[in-house]
């Protein structure tokens, strides 16, 4: 049996929190992402599916466990798929960061390997939790995994052979489906 792995990033968080960094921090969804879940989780209850695996945060678990329920299985909980931690920017409005740091936040792409949002994860370090959690999924069935844009793009971006440099080429839309081997 082959390999396929649905990486979901989550539906659209809770709108206080649109333009501000949350990251690691624990937020809902808005009203809008709770029915995109509900549609989400709709549409993939008619697949086969082997296994889902979520962060952990309530705007992916929120998914997961619909999913989970519709289906008939468990839904894990692995850390490892968490969005990047953006240390003390966490909360903070993404223009208030910037007034305060110029364009210091673009060391996230221009020095992936050294440069630490708000004190929190580099790059680098978002790209290898992902890929040591990318690497823990099973090698056969189908897998749904509802994650974050971070990781989603460290994922595409590594097995695409891109350099961390170009990792924002590979973000996508919250909700968005990415089919993987």
């Amino acid at each position: 049996m082959s390999r396929r792995i649905l990486l979901i990033r989550h539906t659209e968080v809770a709108l206080r929190w649109t333009k501000k960094c949350y990251g690691r921090t624990d937020v809902g969804l808005s009203r809008n992402g709770v029915m995109q879940a509900a549609t989400l989780a709709s549409q993939l209850s008619a697949q086969t599916v082997a296994m889902i695996v979520h962060s952990g945060l309530q705007r992916a678990s929120h998914l997961a466990l619909r999913l989970a329920a519709m289906k008939g299985i468990d839904a894990i909980a692995d850390a490892r798929w968490q969005e990047r931690n953006f240390g003390t920017w966490e909360g903070r409005g993404w223009h208030s960061i910037w007034r305060e740091t110029g364009n210091a936040m673009d060391g996230m792409f221009t020095d992936p390997q050294h440069f630490r949002p708000g004190g929190g994860e580099t790059t680098a370090e978002l790209r290898d939790r992902s890929i040591e959690a990318w690497r823990a999924l099973p090698q056969s069935g189908d897998v749904v995994v509802i994650s974050h844009g971070g990781p989603i793009a460290a994922i595409r971006a590594t097995l695409a052979n891109a350099p961390l440099t170009d990792i924002l080429d590979y973000r996508v839309g919250t909700g968005t489906i990415t089919v993987l081997p």
